[in-house]
This record gives C-alpha cells, structure tokens and sequence, in this order.
C-alpha cells in the first residue's frame, strides 16, 4: 500500500480539492483507496457528501484509540473508503501531549490494514502540529500542493524542513515524492517563473541526502476551473459533478502520473536483478572455460611431428618447450570486458587463422 501524505501548512492551496479528485481517480481505475481527514475543519468529510457532526466515529476516536481504524472507515464510492474527521479532533492534540508514542499513532492504527488496500491518501491540517506530524509519520510519500506566487514559496521552505525533521527522527522512508500546481493560470508569466525557480532548488538537491533529493513537480498542473470550486457545495468529486471540464481531465492525469510513479521502482528492480544473473552466468562461463582442457590444434601436432623428425638434442628440446607453439601476437586479443587475464593464456588458438 501506498501511503501520500497531502501537506501544506497554507490554506486554501488546494490539499482537500487534491485529496479527493485524485482519490476518485485512482478509485475510477479500479485501485482500492483510503482517504483519512485528519482537519478540524472536516472539508473532506464535506466533499465526499457526509454531515461531520452526524457521524458516530471519526478520526479523534482512532487517535484517542477509543476506535479500530479498519471498524471506523466507510465505504463511500466504489473502490474508495473514507476515515471521517468533526470538529472533536480540535481536542485532539492537547488531549495527546502526555501520551508516548503520540507521534505514530496513527501509523500504529493503520497497520492491520495494509495489505488490504492499494492506496492512502491522508489530509493534512493547514498547520505542522500533532495531527500533522502523525500523517508524516505514517506515510511514505509527501505531496505538496502549492500556488505559484511568491507568498507560497516563503512557507515552503519551511515546510521541507519539517519534513526532513521527521525523515531523520520518526520516519526514515518519508520521502518528498511531488509538488503539485494548483490554480494555474497560464496566460500570466508569474507562475512559469514560479515554477522554473522551484524546478532550480529542486534540481540542486539531487544527489544528497534530503528529504526532497528525488521530488518532482508532477508533469501536469491544475488549470483555474469554477467548476472545482463548485463541486464541494453539492458533496461531489469532479468527476460526478463534470467530468467533462478541465479540473476533470487534470485530476485524471495527476493519479495517472502518482500511478506511474509507483510502477518504477519494481522495474528498475527487475532490472538489477537481470543484469546481477547476466553477471552469474558469465562468471560460470568463464569457470567452465578455466575447467576446459585445452585441444590440441592440427598445428601443434606439425609442429612436435618435425620436432621429432629432426631428433634435436634434448637440451634444445626443453628449450623449445619453454616457448609458445605460435607467437603471441597470433592471438587474438581479448575485448576489454574479458573475464580475467587467465583466459588469454589458455584459450586455444583458431586453427584457420595460421594456416599457411
């Protein structure tokens, strides 16, 4: 299971609109998705058609542990299920300050149900407090939803600073997987220059050892659409609301692109496992070729026939021993990827080749 942590400590950046659009998507493709709503505010129990102050259990219970995880979620859309949050979770981080552990509650909680789903999406709080800091520590990825202006860059910094915080001290795999665009608007030059200066930061931590050495921004943004921002006042993703307009089609090809991303890594493993058995096989060629007795070629026999024919001395005879039946420069040379020097000494000459 895959486990995206939506963050951003900025309102109104587009982390619930993210949450569930992409969570429909994925679920639209037939994956099994959980999404938890880990804000007060319950925007994503809205979204997704449910009255916070109706439901019986919600996020607070799980993290009080007063509720099982897998007991509380509900089936909402085919293929996708929904951890409610209300306005109880507000108490939530003053009544888990004694608590030990309180960082990996929820990581603790989402642990029987592993295996049973394909992804988990949570919604992070606009703020890096408790309920955050447990997000981060039970997710693997990190995708963060940002406005190309100028004030959302001075959170973002930040924010990845957080997030390295929590890589080195609660949770070694979290990893900054994406930056999503959101609110796009490309007739303005602002937002291209945005994003050219966070592809330049992110392109000079390549190579070490941060949170955000591998992060992206996703290959796709999200263009302005009134209809997104319609769609929460009916209880309804893009998709149910229109399906046919531009947040639609963006959201589609942002859980294509989170999709693909997951489908890398198990190909770049096949491949190092085919190139380290290429590397066995030729290791036992090149034994079987070391065991190999060496043939005798026609040449050789000529050779040791006249040097019987002629009856030298046996002095002359070791002496001639000691030399090679050809010269060496007949041989032909080894390409640079040999397995070892041995196998120039002992590997039979081409009788073709010095026939006269």
């Amino acid at each position: 299971m895959r486990k995206i942590a939506v963050l951003n400590q900025k309102g109104g950046v587009g982390k619930t609109t993210t949450v569930v659009n992409t969570a429909a998507a994925l679920a639209g493709m037939g994956l099994k998705v959980v999404v938890i709503d880990l804000d007060p505010q319950a925007h994503l129990t809205i979204h997704l058609g449910l009255e916070p102050q109706a439901i019986r259990a919600s996020s607070y219970e799980v993290l009080t542990k007063e509720a099982r995880f897998e007991e509380e979620i509900m089936l909402v859309r085919p293929n996708l299920w929904l951890l409610p949050a209300n306005i109880n979770l507000v108490g939530a981080e003053s009544e888990l300050v004694s608590v030990v552990g309180r960082e990996t509650i929820l990581r603790e909680a989402i642990e029987p149900v592993e295996d049973q789903f394909d992804y988990l999406v949570i919604d992070c709080p606009p703020s890096l407090g408790l309920l955050t800091l447990n997000a981060l520590a039970a997710a693997d990825e990190v995708l963060i939803p940002l406005q190309p202006h100028f004030l959302a860059l001075q959170g973002f910094g930040k924010l990845l600073q957080t997030v390295e915080l929590v890589n080195k001290r609660i949770n070694p795999r979290l990893k900054v997987q994406g930056i999503l665009l959101c609110m796009f608007d490309t007739r303005a030059s602002l937002p291209s220059e945005v994003r050219a200066d966070i592809e330049h930061f992110l392109e000079s931590a390549r190579g070490t050892n941060c949170a955000w050495a591998q992060a992206q921004i996703l290959p796709t943004f999200i263009r302005r659409n009134i209809k997104l921002a319609e769609a929460p006042s009916y209880g309804q993703t893009i998709f149910e609301y229109e399906r046919n307009c531009h947040g639609a089609e963006d959201y589609t090809k942002v859980a294509e692109s989170i999709h693909s991303q997951g489908q890398t890594t198990p190909q770049i493993d096949r491949q190092a496992d085919d190139t380290k058995a290429a590397e066995e096989q030729d290791m036992q060629t090149a034994e079987q070729i070391q065991e190999e007795p060496v043939v005798e070629s026609a040449q050789d026999k000529d050779i040791a026939t006249e040097a019987d024919a002629t009856q030298e001395p046996a002095a002359g005879v070791e002496h001639d021993q000691d030399k090679p039946p050809i010269e060496i420069k007949a041989i032909p040379q080894p390409d640079a990827q040999a397995p070892s020097p041995e196998l120039t000494q002992t590997t039979p000459p081409d009788p073709e080749q010095n026939q006269p």
